[in-house]
């Protein structure tokens, strides 16, 4: 028989839970700002001990009431946050399971798509899938599987929040982390949110991104054109994420066509300025706006990827430092210099003239091959300009000078051999299984030497 003392505390019990079936909305919120005031970070023991045992009573109303009301539009912060006291309780994994076989993973899910639900109920449902996520690698599994790497990447996409997109970052990071089966998913799922039109989504991504790609070792094809793409941003603090990304980036099998595509960059599509160009002219509200083309934008951005971590030697993730030069000379390969020299030539963006001239004073400094193409296509007075202060050389030039540089043919290419370049560089960027490309340049090289002499 139970004693008088266990007697009284179920029939509190019972009279709290007749009084929670019988209330109201605002009756029922009351009762949630107490339970949450009077509980907030017990154990699951100490929660059992509060309601004499039958905790998890109490839990299945407020789950239930969940599931009756989140697609009402219904304010849900205190009920989602008086879930989360039980789920975030130690020792709660009872309470975990109870939530999770009524369908609570899915319910939390639904939550983040609906459009009539208030942003701070739906951070409220972001935390609690952190909560499920950090409880163990089956319950970030289960996640994935009820399609959460979607629903959570396009509610970060939408998100207006940042402080609420920061809480998803944090949710899909905990994903990618001891989740073997579904870090790929997760890892795809970030690639596809970079050409989203949030730059907080944009920057958290790329950010993400990185620990993602140290933890999975391998790339996906599509992730060296989206991170380029990002580089049109006129966000700096997306710009510097999508460059840290790219630094990691050039230690993996896409480093070649992660080269290929920043020296691609330097020299943008004339007919897609020009189709910008009439766009904005066509427009009287922008007309000052056109140094700052999103295909100017991306080749100032890559003019200064190619030359930040140059300069910035020592540093783990320096892709061209002055410790590691064979990424440079494989640039040198992909006409870097033409092109980096076109850019510079670009009155349009004084940025892009800018970046591009400090990262071909290091290519000038490095190599002497390049430094003796580069005065000459210069001429003697361009040249000592340039050496005298290439950061400003842009506010210094006349527009005969500009278009000297713009038109250039330099081609180090050519005379690679000069610079006392190895096969075994060449062989880098060209891949040791093919032997005729290397054979050819040096052809290609010999021939040039037997012409000058």
């Amino acid at each position: 028989m139970t004693s008088i003392k266990e007697q009284a505390a179920i029939s509190r019990l019972l009279s709290f839970l007749q009084d929670w079936d019988n209330a109201g909305k605002v009756a029922r919120n009351n009762i949630l700002n107490n339970f949450i005031e009077a509980n907030q970070g017990k154990t699951a023991p100490e929660l059992e001990q509060e309601f004499s045992q039958g905790a998890s009573l109490f839990l299945v109303r407020l789950t239930t009431w969940l599931r009756l009301t989140y697609m009402t539009g219904s304010p849900l912060d205190k009920l989602l946050r008086s879930i989360g006291v039980f789920l975030s309780a130690v020792s709660s994994n009872r309470y975990l399971i109870e939530f999770l076989e009524v369908g609570g993973v899915l319910t939390l899910l639904e939550i983040l798509a609906l459009n009539k639900i208030k942003e701070e109920d739906k951070k409220e449902s972001v935390k609690l899938l952190q909560v499920i996520a950090n409880s163990g690698r089956k319950y970030k599994e289960l996640i994935c599987e009820s399609y959460g790497v979607r629903s959570i990447a396009e509610f970060l996409a939408k998100s207006k929040s940042e402080e609420t997109q920061e809480e998803v970052q944090v949710l899909l990071d905990s994903l990618i982390h001891g989740n073997p089966k579904y870090q790929n998913q997760v890892y795809k799922g970030l690639i596809a949110l970079l050409p989203c039109a949030s730059p907080k989504a944009q920057q958290l991504a790329l950010q993400t991104l990185r620990t993602a790609q140290s933890i999975i070792g391998t790339t996906h094809p599509s992730i060296v054109d989206c991170v380029l793409k990002v580089l049109c941003t006129m966000h700096l603090e997306v710009q510097y994420e999508a460059i840290e990304l790219i630094k990691d980036l050039v230690n993996y099998d896409v480093c070649p066509a992660l080269l290929k595509g920043l020296v691609a960059l330097l020299i943008p599509s004339f007919k897609e300025t020009s189709k910008l160009q009439s766009q904005i002219v066509s427009d009287s509200s922008v007309l000052e706006l056109t140094a700052h083309l999103p295909l100017f934008l991306q080749q100032a951005a890559a003019a200064k990827a190619i030359g930040r971590a140059q300069r910035c030697p020592g540093t783990a993730a320096g892709i061209l430092a002055r410790h590691n030069t064979t990424l440079a000379e494989e640039m040198l390969h992909l006409r870097v210099i033409h092109s980096l020299m076109a850019a510079m030539g670009n009155t349009d963006h004084s940025n892009s003239q800018r970046q591009a001239s400090l990262t071909l004073e290091y290519f000038v400094q490095l190599f002497p091959v390049v430094e003796e193409n580069v005065r000459k296509t210069m001429g003697e007075e361009l040249y000592k300009l340039f050496l005298s202060n290439a950061e400003n050389l842009y506010m210094n030039i006349d527009s005969i000078q500009a278009d000297i540089l713009a038109a250039n043919k330099v081609n180090v290419t050519r005379v690679l051999h000069l610079s006392g370049l190895s096969y075994s560089n060449m062989s880098f960027y060209f891949g040791h299984s093919n032997e005729d490309q290397v054979a050819y340049i040096t052809h290609f090289q010999k021939e040039d030497v037997e012409e000058k002499e």
